[in-house]
């Protein structure tokens, strides 16, 4: 299957570039990248516009801004191309166009690749749904310096995965006052280079639960990625999840 990166300058782009030129991946073959700013390789061939990209792929790998999403999403409906999306910070709007592009086009969309987080995702919902709502319910998050959107995408996904597992519960950005019983409460943090900390707490009477996970390689995004890729294979169309990519 030919892979295209849309956006390839990226951190991830980069690390999905140096993937799949290692052959870690011998099925997916690297059709190519695309840059807004028309650079040039000497290794693969670049594409000036999404179209141009999605014409020579199988498959486009997505990790540029919420910005494009909606174009890229079109443009893999248009093609009917298949597509990975690990963009985060996206909306209602992007997830409805996203959601229209995938009655044309098979696509994987995750707030984050990691097979770790995926299985996380699982265990925070069984560990919801098994204890009651006098357990309460805190993530915690740290990121590097730079990341925009606060709360991360895969910390509202957590709070989504705890919510989903309870029947309910409602989020709470804010930590200023008194508790509200049913509360998911969030915490964020910014600083220095991390990768990405995320830590859910369940506090009973007594006792506590936690659940985390900390990514120290980046490669690990791209990773999930080319996995997700790998699980499209043979899927034309249709909307699927990290945790449809790991059968969990």
């Amino acid at each position: 299957m030919k892979i295209g990166i849309a956006g390839y300058t990226g951190r991830v782009g980069q690390l999905l570039i140096k993937e799949l030129m290692a052959g870690a991946y011998p099925s997916l073959i690297l059709a190519g990248g695309s840059s807004r700013s028309a650079k040039t390789s000497a290794l693969f061939p670049v594409f000036a516009t999404m179209d141009e990209l999605c014409a020579a792929s199988d498959c486009v790998i997505d990790f540029t801004t919420p910005e494009a999403i909606f174009e890229n999403v079109q443009c893999a409906a248009r093609h009917k191309k298949k597509m990975v999306i690990g963009t985060t910070g996206l909306t209602d709007e992007h997830m409805t166009a996203i959601k229209i592009a995938a009655a044309e086009a098979a696509i994987v969309q995750a707030s984050n690749t990691s097979v770790g987080v995926t299985l996380l995702l699982s265990l925070v919902e069984q560990a919801a749904e098994k204890l009651n709502a006098e357990w309460d319910i805190e993530i915690f998050e740290t990121h590097h310096k730079n990341k925009i959107d606060a709360p991360s995408g895969t910390a509202l996904a957590l709070g989504n995965a705890a919510k989903n597992g309870r029947k309910g519960g409602a989020f709470s950005l804010d930590r200023n006052g008194k508790r509200e019983s049913g509360q998911i409460g969030y915490a964020v943090s910014r600083g220095g280079d991390v990768v990405g900390e995320h830590m859910v707490t369940f506090y009973g009477a007594g006792e506590r639960i936690e659940l985390g996970h900390k990514a120290t390689d980046r490669a690990l995004f791209a990773r999930g990625a080319l996995t997700a890729a790998q699980f499209l294979t043979d899927k034309s169309t249709g909307l699927y999840a990290m945790r449809d990519v790991l059968g969990l």
